[in-house]
């Protein structure tokens, strides 16, 4: 079964993540955004992505059940490995992706959401990386892209206490750029999308692509880095201790090994 539904609305094309209870980001959702590109890239009817969440949340997190089923850090190395190159290619994609986050777009879902090119936001959603409360760190380039966005120090809080932030803070942190009532999300996103989707599409992909430019090569040498890291802290027993955890519904005790 897909776990994205797409469908068109004249230039738009409407990408519902359909992954319940929590549209969960496994690493079958991760191959259907790649899958979501090369279909949208290969239609020269669509101009505007817009990737919004059915239920109560766009992302509400990693599937950590999934986690269990990674044996070495390597393994787990080559799972970030693999979200960093999907979200790598989404962020340089050639037509415009928004983001259209309601509920919650926590840890992976974040993740996903910091790589659209535009994010819109309820007042009332959520939007934070807790992977420090598992005894994990970001593994698809949130470590590099949340500082990008809101300053280092916000970005060590937010991952550091596992704390998210409001859509309202996020606006004001740069991490979204509007927010709206949660009956006027889907009006307003769309409204923008046909904005951007009366544009030239020459004009657009060239845009898009000089944006590209903004970033130097720290930041893939960091998304080199957090894919080791991700692997490294996985076999750690804090690790193994923390996905139980949250697996049982408790408080995790960490012993630092």
């Amino acid at each position: 079964m897909s776990l994205i539904k797409m469908e068109k609305d004249g230039h738009i094309a409407l990408a519902k993540i359909d992954h319940p209870p929590a549209n969960a980001l496994s690493s079958k959702l991760i191959e259907e955004v790649d899958q979501l590109l090369t279909n949208v890239e290969n239609d020269n009817e669509i101009r505007v992505v817009v990737l919004y969440g059915e239920g109560r949340f766009f992302s509400a997190g990693a599937d950590i059940k999934e986690f269990t089923t990674v044996n070495t850090g390597d393994a787990f190395s080559k799972l970030s490995g693999k979200g960093q190159e999907v979200f790598e290619r989404l962020e340089n994609f050639q037509k415009p992706v928004i983001a259209s986050i309601h509920g919650a777009a926590l840890g992976g879902g974040l993740e996903l959401a910091m790589a659209c090119h535009i994010r819109l936001v309820t007042k009332s959603a959520k939007l934070g990386l807790p992977e420090l409360q598992l005894g994990l760190i970001p593994g698809f380039a949130g470590t590099q892209r949340l500082p990008r966005l809101v300053g280092v120090a916000k970005a060590a809080e937010m991952m550091l206490t596992s704390d998210p932030i409001s859509g309202e803070d996020a606006v004001r942190w740069g991490l979204a750029n509007h927010a709206y009532a949660d009956e006027e999300l889907m009006d307003a996103t769309l409204k923008l999308a046909k904005k951007i989707s009366y544009k030239s599409p020459i004009a657009v992909k060239h845009a898009l692509h000089m944006l590209s430019f903004t970033k130097d090569q720290s930041f893939h040498d960091g998304v080199e880095a957090e894919a080791k890291s991700f692997g490294e802290v996985f076999i750690s027993e804090d690790a193994k201790e923390g996905i139980q955890a949250f697996i049982e519904k408790r408080q995790p005790t960490f012993t630092g090994k």
